[in-house]
């Protein structure tokens, strides 16, 4: 069944969320820090009218039904690395010597590096390849005091979201690939140049710097015009979902067909995504939490893989790009905004 939405946009200065003060907390209270890369503190809320982020929403509301209610029995502290990777390391070393009774951190340079800052304290993360990325050692059976989600499908993902492209545009031959450095380097850029080959298409990565800003994007974008490649994909670097609304923007001031790996970017004007749920994944998020914070060991927790993944196509854009979406390809959406 396709679903068909109107998106609103919301905007509005927003103060910085404070820090739980520890000091006034009851001894039953248990206390979180949630360590984004680079989304802002005061977007971290379970507030839509203040984040517009309804996954931030399901994840606070899946804990308020586990018993954890903020400011009750539940002190959340928000930090953010605000996209610039070269002070990871030292967000987390400053979150770790806060002993807070977990971390919740997401994306994989942060995971990395709060598994190099603690070897005690609890850490639920949000990351695309566990194993690959030397986080743990089994999927099944993590061990030590990580667990969390994947978000990753791997080769088979991949070459889905390119088999997707070629449907929109059966000419297509060439393909951009925006990311970072260390993603691009690492098994997930292998299994992206992998899946190009086995479908004839020309890949080429548009690299990210040191940092995740609009002057960054902006650069890798001019890059590609020189580059002329038919489309862009997007890849799963969480840093890119803070930047949603500026990469949309480039891409449709490029005029470049885009593929996404989340329908939050379908939502703000993006071509077309096939994703996991977001809010779905923040759900699973706060259960392991719940599990942990209740003695459970994280090293006993198994990660979530998710299995399924939706098609969500943004015909609007289609129509400023020029491109007439097939009727089949409709048809299998999940979701169709207009």
């Amino acid at each position: 069944m396709r679903r068909r939405k109107f998106i609103t946009l919301l905007g509005g200065a927003v103060a910085v969320w404070p820090i739980v003060a520890r000091a006034q907390q009851p001894a039953k209270m248990k206390r979180i820090a949630f360590v984004h890369p680079s989304a802002k503190v005061s977007e971290i809320s379970s507030d839509i009218s203040v984040s517009g982020r309804p996954y931030y929403r399901a994840f606070f509301e899946e804990l308020s039904r586990l018993g954890y209610v903020e400011d009750q029995n539940l002190g959340v502290e928000r930090y953010s690395g605000e996209g610039r990777p070269e002070r990871y390391a030292e967000l987390a070393r400053d979150v770790v010597n806060t002993h807070p009774d977990l971390i919740f951190a997401l994306g994989t340079p942060l995971s990395l590096d709060f598994k190099i800052a603690t070897a005690t304290i609890p850490i639920v993360t949000i990351i695309a390849d566990p194993i690959a990325m030397g986080l743990v050692v089994s999927i099944a059976r993590p061990g030590g005091n990580i667990t969390g989600v994947t978000i990753s499908g791997g080769l088979e993902i991949t070459g889905k979201r390119i088999g997707l492209l070629v449907e929109a545009m059966p000419k297509l031959s060439s393909l951009s690939y925006l990311v970072s450095r260390p993603f691009w380097e690492d098994s997930r850029g292998a299994a992206v140049r992998e899946a190009a080959k086995r479908a004839g298409i020309s890949l080429k990565a548009a690299l990210l710097g040191s940092a995740f800003n609009e002057a960054e994007y902006q650069r890798v974008f001019r890059s590609m015009e020189q580059d002329r490649a038919d489309a862009l994909m997007v890849s799963e670097d969480a840093e890119h979902v803070t930047n949603r609304a500026t990469i949309v923007e480039l891409a449709a001031k490029g005029r470049i067909p885009t593929i996404y790996p989340f329908r939050e970017f379908v939502e703000v004007g993006g071509l077309m995504a096939y994703s996991i749920d977001l809010a779905d994944i923040y759900r699973r998020a706060a259960n392991l939490i719940d599990k942990i914070l209740r003695g459970a060991n994280p090293g006993d927790i198994p990660f979530y893989q998710p299995t399924k993944f939706e098609l969500s196509i943004n015909l609007k854009t289609a129509k400023a790009l020029g491109l007439e979406m097939p009727a089949m390809l409709l048809g299998r959406a999940d979701e169709v905004i207009e």
